[in-house]
């Protein structure tokens, strides 16, 4: 377990996760309502998830940039702070213009807002992930600030999906009428929690870290590493496992499973609300277990689960319900575990080669992820229109397509994950490894700190009697 001085203070872990709270909005409204929001438009299902995939494609290329530079960041008020006040202004323009479309919109004006969008969107995703790896030093201790992050996180999107009960169905998440109003709250929540990240989350100054001129070749010393190797290929098939019934949630609950839109939306709830307990839960057989094992155990459980909650029959509320709740706990675990096994990787990566590259390594996960969503989408729209499925309001689908559609929702999930679990056979770094990683750099920090006392004060010599 952590010692006590390892401990972060609760509120230091409330301040960082702020800025997750609207992004955690976006990644709901972006991948469940959004694409949904555009068919409704006019663009077809093909345009929408080509225009998606681009983007994602496209955007994959920012994240190695900007951790690079911010690797590189040396500011009055810290490394992170900069960016993240630079990104919110680029990510609430997007989000608007994105919400608010001004006249007819086509595939065009969907790439372009996007790309502004996920622009800012990385900015401040990559600078909050990377500050946590600074803040939370010990091994159990990042497990335990990623889930509470996580948590956080959670009670953002279960807000925003209640927003109906909230405001007594003047805005109802999933109707495309509502698009503009939660586009709204999103850009109001940007500034907000990036404000009170930057005012009150400290940054840890790192002593005996090698100050020299980052290049993309410092990619290659993390992509060497079999862990960070086996991370990455993790990382991606989960997010394309569990992301890939988020384009076709709304379209599968309510075709489907033959629910309202209302109950459609309800039903997320209970996803969500989840991770209150999921995310704090495997945080804790984490420390238990070691956090590679609990990913594991995770899939194989997620799996199950989704087998499940596709065979519940059509129309019954409080079954699906209950499976929604248990598929929810399952896949919590996914995004805090990994974030913290990164911030484990940069350590090691620290120790050997006298670099801090949190963000650079950050920055790979957050591209596989980009891929991973970019995927999802690019793949199961058109796989909806080659079974002949329909999304347009009010559309005639046959039993056909319906199938079609219930079996991307059942099949992609679960042999995805069952897949991610094999990647994280033969994974070594666990609380063991790491805590010998971690005294060899706080043993090279104090020796930098003396030093650097030494040369100002002169060394310290011995008193002649």
């Amino acid at each position: 377990m952590s010692a006590p001085s390892d401990r972060i203070p609760f509120r230091h872990i409330l301040a960082l996760g702020m800025t997750g709270m609207p992004l955690a909005m976006i990644v709901l409204a972006f991948g469940v309502f959004l694409p949904r929001f555009y068919v409704s438009l006019g663009v077809s299902f093909a345009a929408v998830g080509a225009a998606v995939g681009l983007v994602r494609l496209l955007d994959v290329i920012i994240d190695p940039v900007v951790g690079l530079f911010m690797d590189q960041t040396k500011s009055p008020i810290g490394r992170y702070r900069p960016w993240l006040l630079a990104g919110a202004p680029i990510l609430m323009l997007g989000v608007w213009r994105l919400t608010q479309p001004d006249g007819p919109v086509d595939q065009t004006y969907l790439i372009v807002w996007l790309l502004v969008a996920y622009l800012g969107n990385s900015i401040l995703t990559l600078g909050m992930a990377a500050w946590g790896a600074n803040v939370a030093a010990a091994y159990h201790e990042r497990a335990r600030v990623y889930g509470f992050i996580q948590a956080m996180t959670v009670l953002a999107t279960t807000t925003l999906l209640l927003l109906g009960l909230i405001t007594a169905g003047r805005i109802e998440p999933g109707r495309p009428a509502s698009m503009g109003m939660i586009g709204a709250i999103i850009v109001v929540a940007i500034p907000v929690g990036v404000l009170i990240t930057s005012l009150f989350t400290p940054e840890r100054r790192l002593a005996g870290v090698t100050r020299t001129k980052f290049s993309f070749s410092d990619y290659g010393v993390a992509l060497r590493r079999p862990s960070m190797m086996r991370v990455i290929a993790a990382d991606l098939i989960l997010t394309l496992g569990a992301g890939s019934t988020a384009p076709i949630y709304v379209y599968f609950f309510h075709d489907a499973k033959g629910f309202s839109i209302a109950a459609t939306s309800s039903l997320l709830v209970f996803y969500i609300a989840a991770g209150l307990i999921g995310a704090p839960l495997w945080s804790l057989l984490a420390n238990r277990i070691s956090k590679h094992r609990a990913v594991q155990a995770a899939c194989v459980v997620t799996g199950v689960a989704q087998t499940i909650l596709v065979a519940i029959p059509h129309g019954l509320y409080l079954a699906t319900a209950l499976a929604m709740f248990t598929v929810g706990v399952c896949v919590s675990g996914f995004v805090p575990l990994v974030r913290s096994m990164v911030a484990d990787i940069a350590d090691e990566v620290r120790l050997e080669t006298g670099k801090d590259l949190s963000a650079v390594i950050y920055a790979m996960v957050t591209t596989t992820s980009k891929v991973g969503t970019a995927l999802t989408v690019a793949i199961i729209f058109p796989v909806l229109g080659l079974v002949g499925y329909q999304g347009g309001e009010g559309a005639h689908n046959s039993a056909q397509a319906i199938f079609g559609l219930e079996m991307c929702y059942l099949f992609a999930p679960v042999i995805l994950v069952f897949a991610g679990a094999l990647t994280m056979f033969g994974y070594t770094l666990d609380a063991r490894r790491h805590g010998e990683i971690r005294a060899a750099l706080e043993a090279r920090e104090a020796l930098s700190v003396a030093a650097a006392e030494e040369a100002l004060t002169g060394p310290l010599l011995p008193q002649v009697p």
